[in-house]
């Protein structure tokens, strides 16, 4: 969630992973710990300008964040971001298909492997393909699921 927040860490635009650790309070709260004290001001600045629509208070050199309810909004718009995902998921698994098929192609070209084979393992290839694919679709449709329940 905070991965795009980006610090200004002497005159250096630096993501906030690099400059504190982000832990997990409760479901509803996160905690900021930054590994240099002056950093606090800097941090809770790009925090609100990011546009998340959160508002950290600090204690102690602590960012405190607490996250707002979902609205449907957010929750349409996390599920374009999954639905994005999964589409990027799908292009890797067909990416190396892709890679795997012309391996084969070049071991049939080499005559390493026959005919039979090559087709047998495209076969094979294609099947295994449509198994991690019917995997993305499935976690999709759970998330998905799981981000319109109230």
């Amino acid at each position: 969630m905070l991965d795009g927040v980006r610090v200004n860490y002497y005159g250096t635009e630096t993501p906030l992973s690099q400059v504190a650790n982000i832990n997990v309070e409760d479901a509803r709260t996160l905690s900021v710990s930054p590994w240099e004290r002056n950093l606090v001001p800097d941090i809770e600045k790009a925090i609100m300008k990011s546009d998340l629509g959160l508002n950290p208070s600090t204690n102690n050199g602590l960012i405190r964040i607490p996250l707002p309810m979902l609205t449907e909004e957010t929750r349409k718009n996390f599920i374009k971001q999954a639905r994005a995902e999964a589409e990027n998921a799908r292009v890797a698994v067909r990416n190396v298909r892709r890679d795997v098929l012309a391996d084969v192609k070049a071991l049939l070209k080499d005559k390493a492997i026959s005919e039979d084979d090559e087709r047998r393992a495209q076969d094979d290839i294609q099947k295994i393909t449509d198994k991690f694919i019917a995997e993305v679709d499935k976690a999709l449709s759970a998330k998905e699921t799981d981000l319109m329940a109230i």
